[in-house]
């Protein structure tokens, strides 16, 4: 049904040529980005659940607080 509506539509051919050429730039884009990350920042971000903080903790008791 719908390959006939747009069978009738002029130049639709381009459409999946442009949807590909949009994703693989932006994953292209995603992985150069990926590789020029600081890598201390990508540490800290990894290290960042694990870490036990003021911050944290305050929010553990709360949340511990409300489900009691």
């Amino acid at each position: 049904m719908i390959s006939e509506h747009l069978s009738g539509v002029e130049g639709v051919s381009i459409f999946p040529v442009i949807s590909l050429l949009v994703f693989f730039l932006f994953f292209a884009a995603a992985i150069i980005w990926a590789l020029r990350l600081d890598k201390k920042y990508i540490a800290r971000m990894g290290n960042l659940p694990l870490e036990q903080n003021f911050e944290n903790k305050n929010n553990l008791e709360i949340k511990d607080e409300v489900i009691q």
